[in-house]
């Protein structure tokens, strides 16, 4: 059995150049990571800090009130930050309550190669926090990653 990869040597945007001359609608989506979600879990990979991710991934966006879609703002993705020597602490409700941190990415690029963080309005990144603060049990600190790439890569790993 010979292996064929007749797209090995292409770059991101080669690619998604072929995909659109064949029709092929998907390779405008946000492209998921190969390893999945543990790569955006900075430090212990486990089942619980999965789930997290997992959920402030479903409102790291903010939502174009006028359509109910999502905004275009290029990729976006959502990091677990590895937990610092004491969990950070938050005070929702007036209690006193133990979480972790996660961080919010969105970029603008072309081709993959460099990107600039997008400018989301103030707005919008109040909406996630609230959300994910809210609504994702075990985070209680949103943090916005404003650099560009390079020198960061749009993925934390």
């Amino acid at each position: 059995m010979k292996l064929v990869e007749p797209l090995r040597d292409l770059y991101k945007d080669e690619v998604r150049a072929v995909a659109r001359a064949l029709g092929v609608r998907v390779s405008e989506r946000q492209p998921f990571p190969g390893p999945g979600l543990a790569v955006r879990v900075v430090g212990e990979l486990t089942p619980d800090r999965v789930a997290l991710v997992r959920g402030a991934v479903r409102h790291r966006r903010g939502r174009d009130p006028s359509r109910g879609r999502p905004r275009s703002h290029g990729p976006s993705v959502a990091i677990l930050r590895r937990p610092p020597a004491g969990a950070d602490r938050g005070r929702p409700r007036d209690l006193r309550v133990y979480g972790q941190t996660v961080a919010v990415r969105a970029v603008d690029s072309i081709d993959g190669m460099t990107a600039v963080y997008s400018k989301i309005p103030h707005e919008v990144l109040d909406r996630i926090s609230i959300r994910i603060t809210n609504e994702v049990g075990g985070i209680n600190r949103v943090v916005y990653d404003v650099s560009n790439k390079p020198p960061a890569t749009i993925e934390w790993e």
